[in-house]
């Protein structure tokens, strides 16, 4: 309840200043509505502890019942006493009867003890107190352990961190506290004057205390309208609303000006409950009408309706989109881009090393080149050509002859240099 009521104002701001407000009920639900303009809202408002149900059966609806579980043997549990409103008080153990029992006036003024006279032994055990109202679906239960002592100055009562614990003299007597002092436990008014149920409109801008009602209902049919919007059929509550407990609020024909805060209460002063829901309406764009055109039928097309052939129906889903389909998306997005980087860098670093070769090449090709023209030898191309300076008119009538000898004069004077 708590956490549907921080929920309600955290996503429901207009909602803080009727939360303020403890008389007005816990808010169990709380939502945000949105429809298009021209439509019908249904705006929800259940409770299965609303229904009303003309019981004269009361006694059977609130039950008080004494139950005690020893220790040995095995944890039996052991029904003591039960009673209701009209009965009498029923004892179930024969050794009990007139020395244990509980007020008869417990249904009316709350108070539900349980005395037990002459303690014995065997009263030793955990009891437990249990009220049951079936009608407003309440049950609580009280434990209480008891110790029986044969020494006075060890009687004593206390709390052991779960339960209250008494240590009872031997044959003296105790009374078991179990005191319930709500109205729902004592004769109070007339039930159908009790369940009361409204609805309040809070338009934007308009304070919470400010919020226009708009019908009270009650379980006897008195029912009460506010304003000219239930005379219209513009607004509508079941009937029936405390027989089937739905007491939802229908609105037709939606306009900007029904945008606001709805809030449904639910008071059941009997039972003790009092229970708020919270719709928050939004009235968006109206539905653009079906601008398709209607297929034209030609006579020949017609369908016999001898043959009992029915039309096709053709029902289109669609499926909204979920997080994990944008997430998918987004996946192939960054996928991409990073395959993209890679390459980029790829032809960069590549680009690079072979920039880097060509440097290494053009460096090692000209430290040759030094090394080359500063050496100890360096022949000199000019100097070669001393060997055809003679004119090819000679006296030798053979021209083969003449070319040996003018190579082997040249190589003499080579080898003579080169030794030198």
């Amino acid at each position: 309840m708590a956490l549907l009521q921080i929920l309600a104002v955290l996503f429901l701001p207009g909602a803080w200043g009727q939360s303020s407000s403890s008389r007005l009920g816990v808010v169990v639900e709380a939502k945000n509505i949105t429809l298009p303009a021209g439509s019908k809202a249904i705006l929800p408002c259940h409770s299965p502890r609303m229904v009303w149900i003309r019981d004269r059966l009361k006694d059977r609806q609130r039950v008080v019942h004494w139950d005690l579980v020893r220790s040995s043997p095995e944890n039996s549990v052991e029904r003591v006493l039960d009673m209701s409103p009209g009965a009498n008080q029923r004892v179930y153990n024969a050794f009990n009867k007139g020395r244990v029992f509980i007020p008869d006036s417990a249904f009316s003024d709350g108070n539900f003890s349980l005395t037990i006279n002459n303690v014995a032994a065997t009263d030793k055990g955990v009891y437990t107190c249990n009220l049951h109202h079936h009608y407003c679906q309440i049950h609580q239960s009280i434990q209480i352990q008891v110790d029986v002592t044969k020494s006075a100055r060890k009687e004593k009562r206390y709390w052991d961190g779960e339960k209250t614990a008494f240590v009872v003299l031997l044959g003296s007597s105790v009374v078991l506290p179990c005191v319930n002092r709500r109205p729902l436990w004592r004769e109070g008014l007339q039930e159908d004057q009790q369940q009361v149920a409204h609805w309040d409109f809070q338009p934007p801008g308009v304070r919470p205390d400010k919020a226009d009602r708009l019908v009270d209902l009650y379980a006897s049919g008195e029912r009460r309208d506010y304003g000219p919007l239930f005379a219209q059929s513009k607004m509508s509550v079941a009937e029936d609303a405390f027989t089937l407990g739905d007491f939802s609020l229908f609105i037709s024909d939606l306009r900007p000006a029904d945008k606001g805060l709805y809030s449904c209460h639910l008071h059941h002063h009997y039972c003790g409950l009092h229970e708020r829901r919270i719709f928050r309406l939004t009235v968006g764009p109206p539905l653009m009408p079906d601008s398709t055109p209607a297929p034209r039928i030609f006579q020949n097309d017609e369908p016999d309706p001898s043959e009992g052939v029915e039309p096709t129906r053709v029902v289109n889903v669609f499926i909204p989109e979920h997080r994990s389909y944008f997430m998918q998306h987004l996946g192939y997005f960054l996928a991409t881009f990073l395959l993209l980087g890679f390459i980029v860098i790829a032809l960069i670093m590549l680009t690079r090393r072979r920039k880097k070769r060509g440097l290494e090449y053009e460096l090692g090709r000209s430290q040759r080149g030094t090394a080359i023209a500063g050496g100890e030898v360096a022949l000199d191309c000019t100097e070669l050509n001393c060997c055809n300076q003679e004119p090819l008119n000679s006296e030798y009538k053979n021209n083969i002859m003449k070319e040996r000898d003018m190579a082997k004069d040249c190589n003499k004077e080579f080898d003579g240099k080169m030794w030198k």
